[in-house]
């Protein structure tokens, strides 16, 4: 059974077309530093491919504790655990050791960064930089407990790896963790590019032992997934049901336990025809399409049916037949849109875009089985964005170029330097480690992960225009699987002319959203609040209800900022020698 697709459904009501800018504010905020006693260890790559940079050169090494409020946690270059947690910003105590990684005495193999996950309440996952598993029982973590954590499953995974995501439940009165890893390896099966390829491992640990018996955690499964690009989103169901992976390129399940998985033959929509069963051309405006029917086929045989995002063309009768089927490539208007069966027994559709401008790549999500042809306005568009490569002056100079055209290698470009083969895209595994769901996201931009709710799976924040958005998934709902629940007016148009900016976050409330450069400057993105005094707009002569503010704040640190996490009340910065507290809000 193949994947259904879906489209990004955005909640209108949460979007502000008036939304004018943001108001730079002179309100001082309050600022406090602490030294650490060790530095925190910054990563030095031995590979410089994209996609190391992206696993390991931007890792965040501040995790925010979404169980307990205001409490940040990082590893520092002597491998001990710190927890830190702020309940009075004048009496601010040092970050306190709750676990020490044990030195790894292996030479052979490359380090990446040491992270953590916070699995549960009285949870921890660790992974030591060097390829060591630990699962830890805190306690109760927060200011109050000095529980030291206590370590009830160790073992060497055999590469080095880095954390994305854990949780814990409990399945058939078993207490059980899930935790998903992330490597890059030397792929024998890819060549071309650099030669690596992303890996991400699902693996299950549960308690072994009998009532009554001290808890024993043995590793139950292991399933391992591979992709080509590192996934800006990855994380497991709370009942370890499911994964939901976001990334450029797909991935596909290739083991479990050791085994190769069997692939599961393409389907039939998406084999190769040696005829085509539809042609389509298109306009900014609309689409026309011709689908080829079954000789002998009358009007009334015909069963046609449009969503904004759905098209099904089929013949019914005594042998229904289904011809054309799936998920359109983005929305339509079904009021404007019509049909009519031709003299040559053909359908012709014509479907009117929503969004006027934007070219399809294809008509339905993966069906290969049209041909696209191109129209006479797409082809003088086509001519004019290539007409600067024909011009009289661009081949005069060829010749003078010669040697170097020559000396051009495609196998020397780095995946940064080419267009994805595939469409940004969110996708649903089930139990079956097959994709149920797929929702293509096209030219969205990944912006930053939030977890909301520690109870349910985290968040993830999306350009969408000039705003950003934030979606909660859904998994047990196959209909509202990805859910818009905030948005962050003009975001996604003011962090794009933040060149130097390394992390973004925003508090579980959603009541503002924060930026940091890779040096020295924060940013504060304040969600509009209503004012205090009566302002009009000077212009327009109309009065200003609500004003969203924007503070910069420079932190006292030349160095490079490590970690960056945002709470309901403070922002914290991270950098190898200190940690800042920024006071955003009063509770």
């Amino acid at each position: 059974m193949s994947a259904s697709n879906y489209s990004l459904k955005i909640n209108r009501d949460l979007l502000d077309p008036g939304f004018e800018s943001y108001r730079l504010s002179q309100d001082t905020i309050p600022m406090y530093k602490v030294d650490l006693d060790a530095d925190v260890e910054e990563l030095k790559l031995n590979e410089y491919t994209l996609e190391h940079v992206r696993a390991f050169g931007m890792y965040n090494h501040l995790h925010l504790d979404p169980w307990y409020e205001d409490s940040v946690l990082f590893v520092d270059g002597r491998g001990r655990v710190l927890s830190f947690t702020v309940i009075l910003d004048a009496a601010l105590g040092k970050p306190r050791e709750v676990y020490c990684v044990a030195p790894d005495t292996s030479e052979h193999r490359d380090r990446v960064c040491a992270s953590l996950s916070l699995t549960s309440a009285t949870w921890a996952t660790l992974s030591d930089g060097s390829g060591r598993l630990d699962l830890l029982r805190t306690g109760k973590r927060g200011d109050s407990c000095h529980t030291k954590w206590e370590p009830l499953f160790s073992q060497d995974m055999g590469a080095p790896f880095t954390l994305l995501h854990s949780v814990a439940h409990v399945q058939d009165n078993v207490h059980t963790l899930e935790v998903l890893l992330l490597r890059i390896q030397k792929d024998p099966e890819e060549t071309k590019g650099s030669g690596f390829s992303v890996f991400l491992e699902w693996i299950t640990v549960a308690n072994t032992a009998q009532q009554g018996q001290e808890a024993k955690y043995e590793m139950k499964k292991r399933r391992l997934l591979k992709g080509k690009s590192v996934p800006e989103y990855a994380a497991v169901e709370p009942r370890g049901k499911g994964l939901m992976v976001a990334s450029e390129r797909p991935f596909v399940f290739t083991h479990v336990d050791g085994s190769p998985l069997e692939q599961p033959d393409p389907e039939p929509m998406q084999a190769e025809n040696s005829e085509s069963i539809y042609f389509w051309q298109q306009t900014s405006e609309n689409i026309t399409v011709h689908v080829r029917m079954p000789e002998g086929v009358t009007k009334e045989e015909v069963n046609f049916t449009l969503t904004p995002n759905h098209i099904s063309i089929g013949v019914c009768g005594g042998s229904p037949l289904i011809i054309l089927e799936g998920q359109l490539y983005a929305d339509v208007q079904p009021e404007t849109s019509a049909w009519i069966l031709t003299s040559d027994k053909s359908l012709e559709v014509t479907l009117q875009k929503c969004v006027v401008g934007p070219t399809w790549p294809e008509l339905v999500m993966g069906d290969q089985r049209g041909e696209h042809l191109v129209g006479e306005e797409q082809a003088a568009l086509v001519h004019q964005r290539l007409a600067h490569l024909t011009s009289q002056d661009w081949l005069q100079n060829v010749n003078a170029e010669k040697d170097k055209l020559l000396n051009y290698n495609s196998a020397e470009l780095e995946d940064c330097d080419v267009f994805p083969e595939a469409g940004f895209s969110i996708t649903h595994f089930d139990e079956s480690l097959r994709p149920s769901q797929v929702m293509n996201l096209g030219g969205s931009q990944y912006l930053f992960t939030v977890v909301g709710n520690p109870l349910e799976m985290p968040c993830l924040c999306l350009r969408y225009d000039v705003d950003a958005i934030v979606l909660q998934p859904h998994p047990e709902q196959d209909h509202n699987m990805w859910e818009h629940i905030a948005t962050f007016n003009a975001l996604g148009y003011v962090q794009a002319s933040k060149q130097d900016k390394k992390f973004l976050s925003c508090p579980p409330n959603f009541s503002y959203a924060a930026l940091c450069e890779c040096i020295c400057r924060t940013f504060i993105y304040r969600q509009p609040s209503p004012l205090e005094t009566v302002l009009f707009n000077r212009k327009q002569g109309r009065q200003i209800e609500k004003v969203a503010k924007q503070h910069v704040a420079s932190l006292d640190s030349a160095r490079a900022i490590l970690g960056f996490r945002a709470t309901n009340e403070r922002v914290y910065v991270l950098t190898c020698s200190s940690i800042f507290i920024l006071k955003v809000n009063n509770s």
